[in-house]
């Protein structure tokens, strides 16, 4: 099974790339879900968080504006967060591929906002990269409830520059050419895709039906 890598700066139609993968058949883990799922009433991170940011806990869940506060600005407190969510994404991030690999899929996909930050490159057989002119990235943030141009400056501050994603990419698609190319180029991508051998699943020693491999 080859497993596809899909990022992209915020802006630049990773969502809309993901849901088009989803529509050609390809399944795709949203670690963005994952968060939510993690952080939300009676995920596994909860308490995890609780212990190191007291106070950002409402009713069960976690208040994300309360823990965008304590995280923002601050790396040690941002460092922390990570080293509690990370591990418990990878682990569901095996989980599905293991699933997909038990289905017999040929090409999965792993939505990873912060891929090349978080080096989930070496975790993928081939990454996808989207990307858009940068004043179509900029009017897409800025139209967004509650995003101001500071906090979009402090979001591309903590993420890889476009140009150097566009540099590590196996491919890229430019979703500021419209939605029709950006299906066609993704289409593309799938054709290659399925002839390419896959090297992280199946692990060693895998077998379909085999629940103890992660």
């Amino acid at each position: 099974m080859l497993i596809l890598g899909l990022t992209g700066s915020i802006g630049m139609g990773k969502s809309t790339a993901a849901r088009m993968l989803k529509s050609m058949g390809v399944p795709v883990c949203d670690s963005d879900a994952l968060v939510h799922r993690l952080t939300g009433r009676g995920g596994a991170a909860v308490a995890a968080i609780d212990a190191v940011f007291p106070g950002v806990i409402k009713d069960g869940a976690v208040d994300r504006r309360a823990l965008g506060a304590a995280v923002f600005g601050n790396p040690p407190a941002l460092k922390a967060l990570e080293a509690i969510l990370h591990p418990r994404v990878q682990d569901a991030q095996r989980a599905f591929l293991r699933q997909a690999a038990m289905r017999g899929v040929r090409v999965a996909c792993l939505d990873i906002p912060l891929l090349f930050e978080t080096h989930g490159e070496r975790r993928v057989d081939r990454v996808i990269v989207v990307t858009a002119p940068s004043a179509v990235q900029k009017a897409r943030v800025l139209a967004r409830p509650g995003m101001t141009p500071e906090k979009f400056a402090g979001i591309l501050a903590r993420q890889t520059p476009d140009a150097e994603k566009r540099r590590r990419a196996d491919f890229v698609v430019n979703t500021g050419d419209g939605r029709l190319a950006t299906r066609r180029a993704l289409r593309e991508i799938i054709a290659k895709a399925k002839r390419i051998p896959g090297r992280h699943w199946p692990p060693r020693g895998f077998h379909p039906g085999d629940s103890t491999h992660g």
